[in-house]
């Protein structure tokens, strides 16, 4: 490999809440003495990024002046070429795009077009703590329909539940999760589609969160949610960013893609209403950094790597841990299993497992949050030695202790 994905960064001090936040509080507990912490538990990465955009921010931060700017033609052109190389988008223009603080701050000011606070918004269970946090902050009624497990254990989207809930709760809103967190679906066409001409039918708008869409492990492929048909590309509001892809959570920095020149402009206006929602200079800089052809390889290697971590994670599950299933994912660096019945054979509750975990310098990530309450979310951007040390402790002392 051309880049180094198997170094271990000390991020002790450095700014990371994934590893400086154990032991406070909220976060993972310490580890007991003679154990280190792992992070598992924020969907960031323990990788450097790709040089570039180092490289880039360093190059602009040389320059002594920061003041009032407009997004360089460069920001705009990068994305579009981004999107045309690894999503085969062709129509993508400058005027489509927009910036946002964040992918949630972009759901809500695309909520705030689409609803009236009180208003229920339709999505897919297991859902992001994200998702539900800003809904139910905002006003929003979250209605679930639960995705279910298929006889091979693919997460699948049950359609008549959510044409159900849309009619009985009057739901002119969804949020479309592409690939989802947390399970790692990433949806296939047909499923798009279906999902899209149901929303069609009862003419509800969506928000389809992408930011995971660069992160496809295996042979699996992202679709654009607004790709599948004219009605889509038009009831849509797509978000992305490159925080998730090359770990500039730090910068901040989002965009939407709306092609729906009414609903563009009506985001744009409520996205800008407290004037707030500004770029930073230092972010435009990074994501033109990322977005070069480095960044392209970057990532394949990236995914190279996330797909062996899976690959590993889940068949140590499948072969050593009795009572526990899990999913395997088919996009982004997290997996979701289900402990329910090692936890009903071993007399034991979701909060003593993880705390057993955490015991052990394990720092994963209680389900609850995201609606699996037998559920554990783990993270699996690491070094594979990493990853396989924290497998290990698992199998040691906690699952078969």
């Amino acid at each position: 490999m051309k880049y180094d994905f198997s170094s271990i960064i000390d991020r002790r001090g450095m700014d990371a809440l994934a590893v400086d936040s154990i032991g406070n509080g909220y976060a993972p507990d310490a580890p007991k003495e003679g154990f280190d912490a792992i992070p598992m538990w924020v969907a960031d990465m323990n990788f450097a990024t790709v040089p570039t955009v180092c490289e880039a921010v360093a190059t602009r931060a040389m320059h002594p002046t920061f003041g009032y700017f407009d997004p360089r033609k460069e920001y705009f052109d990068s994305i579009i070429r981004w999107q045309n190389l690894r999503n085969g988008v062709t129509d993508l223009k400058a005027e489509h795009i927009g910036y946002h603080n964040g992918v949630l701050g972009g759901m809500i000011s695309a909520m705030n077009t689409f609803c009236s606070h009180g208003d229920s918004v339709l999505v897919h269970g297991p859902t992001y703590v994200g998702f539900t946090g800003s809904l139910r902050g905002s006003g929003f009624n979250m209605v679930v329909s639960p995705l279910k497990q298929d006889e091979n254990g693919v997460w699948r989207m049950d359609f008549e539940d959510m044409e159900r809930k849309i009619v009985e709760h009057g739901i002119h809103a969804a949020i479309f999760c592409s690939p989802h967190n947390p399970s790692g679906r990433v949806w296939e066409k047909w499923e798009i589609e279906r999902a899209m001409d149901l929303y069609k039918k009862h003419d509800v708008y969506v928000v389809s969160d992408e930011i995971w869409s660069d992160i496809i492990l295996g042979d699996n492929k992202h679709i654009p949610t607004q790709t599948v048909s004219e009605d889509a590309k038009n009831r849509t509001v797509a978000l992305y960013a490159p925080s998730k892809t090359f770990n500039l959570a730090g910068l901040i920095g989002s965009y939407h893609v709306i092609y729906n020149k009414r609903l563009r402009d009506r985001v744009v206006r409520q996205a800008g209403t407290t004037h707030y929602n500004h770029m930073n200079v230092l972010s435009m800089h990074a994501l033109i950094g990322a977005y070069k052809d480095e960044g392209h390889e970057w990532v394949d290697e990236l995914c190279e790597t996330l797909t062996k971590n899976a690959e590993y994670a889940c068949d140590f599950i499948d072969k050593n841990f009795k009572g526990v299933s899990v999913a395997r994912p088919q996009g982004t660096y997290m997996i979701f299993p289900d402990c329910a019945e090692w936890l009903k054979e071993h007399n034991k509750t979701l909060d003593e497992l993880v705390k057993m975990g955490w015991d052990v310098g394990v720092a994963w990530q209680n389900g609850r949050t995201h609606g699996g309450d037998k559920h554990i979310r783990i993270n699996l951007a690491l070094p594979f030695s990493r990853v396989k040390e924290a497998f290990d402790r698992l199998d040691k002392y906690v699952f078969n202790a």
